[in-house]
């Protein structure tokens, strides 16, 4: 009896499937996808496993790095106009608005951290 396969070949006496990865989209990801990258391989391995396995996992780790670094500027500038840091305050006291936005970006990223890495 024949066996046929769609995506088989032949090797020696034997049909073999054609395993292959599927194609993902370029790795573009920076800090933040990086980040949930090392999450999901400490702390959830099987929602890792099931995304690498689909060819998901560049696509989501290059979604989560744009949808935290759009939350992470958002929190910042929303943040800085509550506590009055300013373009004013920037040309009279320098040393104060870097220590001001410094302040600002460790708590914007504290939260982004929570709300996006570690779903």
């Amino acid at each position: 009896m024949l066996f046929s396969c769609f995506a088989c070949r032949k090797y020696g006496d034997y049909y073999l499937p054609d395993l292959a990865v599927p194609e993902e989209e370029p790795a573009t990801y920076g800090h933040f996808g990086r980040m949930r990258l090392k999450y999901l391989k400490e702390h959830r391995r099987g929602t890792y496993i099931s995304l690498l396995t689909s060819g998901q996992l560049i696509q989501h780790l290059n979604e989560i790095d744009r949808e935290a670094n759009e939350m992470l500027e958002l929190l910042m500038k929303q943040m800085a106009q509550e506590q009055g840091v300013t373009e004013q305050l920037k040309a009279e006291n320098q040393m104060a608005w870097v220590g001001a936005m410094n302040s600002i970006r460790a708590a914007a990223e504290e939260i982004v951290r929570s709300e996006r890495i570690q779903l």
